[in-house]
């Protein structure tokens, strides 16, 4: 039977009988191919159709296995087919959950073999993989060791592409560790990069969503939602998963901006209804309690969705803020008649524990959001009157700058006169 025939049985069967088709698979790459092209290519697909087989069926130590075995075979193929092939391989591990400690095994072997094969596009392109591994792992300090060297090699071959996509994984490196500053400088010099070459629709929507995440620290909701926009475009037009983030965040910016009414008309628009289910359900419940002022309904969103919304680290820490301002936003309505109120009764109101409403209401006195003191012996808070400001102070300041910049103009005067 020809090599033809077996693959087309063996694709056939990987449904069916799997165990059958990894057999017939396994046939095809041990055979001598030579110097037949026919061959060699049904050998390559057979490689790649094997993969996916231990993809599907979760078999993480196996496409390892595979990886590490063909490397004779993909040492005697084309050098390009060679790089999509692996990277095909490894791309592969990615549908498998709980693989990422071998997925960074497997990619710091292969750019071993590469530097060996002296493949240096090979080598280069894993190595961003492998940056995008460590963040995924939160490993931040061994992603920006080798962000640091490979930026080096990169500007020297003047390989933009490539320039790129690890500027953009040194922003978000630099977000995960808070380091904002040096986020945007990076992120600035992947979009300067970007503009002076073909810049592929998914990287661009990359660049875009990064652009809003970073605005969205700035607290500027609506350029942020604008660069969502943008990115949900790009991705929707590429068919890729990561589109339903992109709504997400538009839906969060709405929010945050206390236009949560525009939620509901966003979630019924012609771009965002194929992306309907429990990840826009999640927003719309959130939006909903933030219309109503409802820390109830927020924390009952929160419990329900709890997957959704708290897995992604953008999505909680603008949640947190949000929930930390309606709390603070039902506790001075509730407190604006009373003098002297028992936090108990307050705590009541707001349907949270004593404990939780007095930390609060500590941290409202010391942000001094309303004057006040907490008499924890007899539970109670006591508000006082809003004490009338005392400018002097601010007045001295301004007095004595002024005072300066006499002083400094007359001895600019006295300077020219001598």
């Amino acid at each position: 039977m020809s090599s033809i025939a077996t693959l087309k049985e063996a694709e056939d069967l990987a449904k069916t009988s799997p165990e059958k088709a990894e057999l017939l698979y396994t046939n095809i790459l041990a055979q001598n191919a030579g110097n037949d092209e026919t061959v060699i290519r049904q050998q390559e697909q057979a490689l790649v159709k094997l993969g996916e087989l231990y993809r599907d069926h979760r078999k993480a130590e196996q496409l390892s296995q595979l990886i590490r075995s063909s490397r004779t075979f993909m040492s005697s193929i084309a050098r390009a087919k060679t790089a999509k092939i692996v990277k095909t391989l490894i791309g592969l591990f990615s549908e498998i959950p709980n693989t990422l400690p071998l997925q960074i095994e497997i990619c710091k072997e292969i750019i071993q073999w590469s530097i060996e094969e002296k493949r240096i596009f090979l080598k280069q392109s894993l190595e961003t993989r492998l940056i995008a591994l460590y963040l995924d792992n939160k490993m931040y300090h061994d992603a920006l060791t080798l962000i640091n060297s490979l930026l080096k090699e990169l500007k020297r071959l003047d390989d933009k592409m490539v320039l790129v996509e690890v500027q953009l994984l040194e922003s978000r490196v630099c977000h995960a560790l808070r380091n904002l500053p040096k986020s945007r400088a990076a992120l600035t010099s992947a979009r300067t990069t970007a503009n002076a070459i073909y810049c592929p629709p998914l990287l661009q929507a990359a660049l875009d969503m990064q652009s809003g995440i970073l605005h969205a620290e700035d607290k500027d909701y609506k350029t942020a939602y604008s660069y969502f926009y943008e990115t949900l475009e790009g991705y929707s037009s590429q068919d890729d998963p990561r589109a339903i983030l992109a709504l997400k965040y538009m839906l969060l910016c709405k929010i945050m901006l206390n236009l949560s009414q525009d939620v509901h008309a966003i979630i019924h628009g012609k771009l965002a209804l194929r992306y309907a289910g429990r990840e826009v359900d999640a927003m719309k419940a959130v939006a909903t309690a933030h219309q109503n002022r409802s820390l109830n309904e927020f924390e009952k969103a929160l419990a329900t969705y709890r997957d959704e919304l708290q897995n992604d680290p953008i999505i909680r820490s603008h949640l947190n803020a949000l929930y930390d301002t309606l709390l603070e936003q039902n506790l001075v309505r509730i407190i604006e008649p009373f003098s002297r109120v028992e936090i108990s009764h307050v705590a009541e109101m707001v349907k949270l524990s004593t404990g939780q409403v007095e930390t609060k209401l500590s941290q409202m006195i010391l942000d001094n959001v309303f004057h006040g003191i907490l008499d924890q012996g007899a539970g109670c808070l006591i508000v006082f009157d809003g004490l009338p400001q005392d400018k002097t102070y601010e007045a001295s300041l301004e007095t004595l700058k002024q005072m300066g910049n006499v002083v400094e103009s007359l001895y600019e005067k006295a300077a020219k006169l001598s």
